[in-house]
């Protein structure tokens, strides 16, 4: 009777084993799958933020020339009435 109980207890023993061990990888690539998508999103962020601010420095950049030309613009236009009133 022994030797049923344990040819019966062994297989189990290996059964359970491997369930445990399917268990734990599962687990393991949900894990993974998250940390990847964490990082995904976090890359994604840090891509449209620099991007963003180089998009900014570059309206900055910009804007400065279109104020620089009506500048210019508006003193040539005042050198001009000068010296047509003269």
């Amino acid at each position: 009777m022994d030797e049923r109980i344990l040819s019966l207890m062994v297989p189990a023993v290996a059964l359970v084993s491997g369930l445990i061990a399917t268990y734990v990888s599962l687990q393991n690539r949900a894990l993974l799958a998250e940390v990847r998508q964490e990082l995904a999103e976090l890359e994604n962020r840090i891509i449209l933020r620099i991007n963003g601010q180089y998009v900014r420095g570059a309206e900055c950049k910009l804007r400065e020339e279109a104020l620089e030309s009506r500048i210019q613009a508006m003193l040539g236009r005042g050198e001009k009435k000068r010296a047509a009133s003269e």
